[in-house]
């Protein structure tokens, strides 16, 4: 079946380019736009509801309402990324073997969609730490799940989008997305009296989005192919001795993770003038960010993705470097000050996220996408443990030296990720 009007209609203005997709069968490239729009709209649907749940920011502000202990709020993070990396290894054998890995996609995102509305029982029912460690265990079920999702995705996305359109499917996603986090920040502003309401309708229809999500991308046409087995878990380990460009990028994947740790400490640097809108700046800066950069990097990661993690690495550096030399000069209680250096960091992260996303889809051999994402996402989720610890010993010498830490990782990103092969 080839495209209709309207998916071409739409397809082209979204993408600018008619040109034949590269690297798809026949029938994949009949079926392209379609496709594509069904990538956009479930990637909106999950995109938007990972900002409306929002762990670093909306649960953790959730479990503290409930009375929950700080231990417990700061398992939040933790238990969010690393889950959702880690198991990454051990599933994507199974889940190579599948002929249609779409079904892995929509049913992962069905269950976080059931975790996310488990939540919203939780905390119409419970309170204190009996709400937060039974928050804190869906939260795990909802990342094991997006680990599923996450390691599969790249894969159909490959094997439905041409090479030179999949950053700006991942891309509009993201700018749509981070639009309906502004509009939730905002109303969380202004109608700051019925918060709790508005948190726990926020995470329903945060459940209602991953379910429809699942829905729109079950309905994906993707050929079915023979499964494979590409060995032993811990054998996938080999790629990084095999295949040195991985391995690079692998190291400035997690050198780029300080522009996803530092976001903590830039409030630390902040005027104590209340925890929530504190918390508020931050959501509306991050949102802002990925709603004005998110389709910029996508279609800048369609011509080269290299060059985006490169200049993403430089402007966290920047920004980085920017807020301790803002604390020295007097300016961090102004208005414009730490925002700033805030929306500039989350303009950087939200480039991470389309470079690293959109180099290792074309890197990746066709037939090995799933491992070279589970290999990369374990490896990630280790450095994201480590993390932990390593933030603890440099907050012990204060936010300004660990955010100075921090650029320096960056601008070494910056200056590793130029040595990177093209691949687009």
């Amino acid at each position: 079946m080839g495209r209709t009007g309207f998916e071409e209609t739409v397809f082209e203005a979204l993408t600018d380019d008619t040109s034949a997709p590269a690297g798809l069968t026949p029938e994949a490239q009949g079926a392209e736009a379609g496709s594509f729009l069904r990538h956009v709209a479930s990637l909106s649907m999950t995109k938007l509801a990972d900002g409306l749940l929002s762990p670093k920011l909306v649960l953790s502000w959730l479990l503290t309402h409930l009375g929950a202990g700080s231990i417990l709020v700061g398992l939040l993070v933790p238990i969010r990324e690393s889950l959702a990396l880690l198991p990454q290894l051990f599933t994507a054998p199974r889940l190579q073997a599948m002929a249609r890995r779409k079904w892995a996609w929509a049913i992962g995102s069905a269950v976080q969609g059931g975790a996310c509305a488990g939540i919203v029982a939780v905390a119409l029912t419970l309170q204190g730490n009996a709400a937060g460690v039974a928050i804190c265990a869906l939260l795990a079920v909802l990342a094991l799940a997006r680990s599923i999702c996450s390691v599969t995705y790249k894969d159909v996305l490959g094997k439905t989008v041409g090479a030179a359109r999949r950053g700006s499917a991942t891309g509009f996603a993201a700018s749509f997305a981070s639009f309906g986090v502004i509009v939730f920040a905002a109303i969380l502003v202004l109608w700051n009296e019925t918060r709790l309401g508005l948190v726990l309708g926020a995470l329903a229809v945060a459940a209602g989005l991953w379910l429809g999500a699942a829905l729109v991308f079950a309905g994906l046409r993707e050929a079915p192919e023979p499964g494979r087995n590409e060995g032993t878990p811990w054998g996938q380990l080999r790629l990084l001795r095999q295949d040195r460009g991985l391995a690079r990028f692998i190291v400035v994947r997690g050198l780029l993770t300080s522009t996803a740790l530092a976001p903590p400490y830039l409030i630390l640097l902040g005027p104590e003038d209340g925890a929530f809108s504190r918390l508020g700046a931050l959501l509306l800066a991050s949102a802002a960010a990925s709603f004005l950069s998110s389709y910029v990097w996508g279609r800048f990661a369609d011509r080269s993705s290299r060059r985006v993690l490169a200049a993403s690495g430089g402007i966290g550096a920047v920004a980085l470097a920017g807020a301790p030399i803002l604390v020295g000069a007097g300016f961090a209680g102004t208005w414009w000050g730490l925002p700033s250096v805030l929306f500039l960091l989350m303009i950087a992260y939200h480039g991470v996220r389309q470079g690293r996303s959109t180099y290792l889809v074309d890197m990746a051999p066709e037939d090995r996408r799933s491992a070279y994402t589970a290999v990369s996402n374990t490896v990630i989720g280790v450095v994201l443990m480590g993390s932990g610890v390593f933030g603890a010993v440099a907050s012990m010498a204060g936010a300004s030296v660990t955010l100075w830490l921090f650029a320096m990782m960056s601008g070494a990103a910056a200056w590793v990720a130029l040595g990177l092969k093209e691949v687009e």
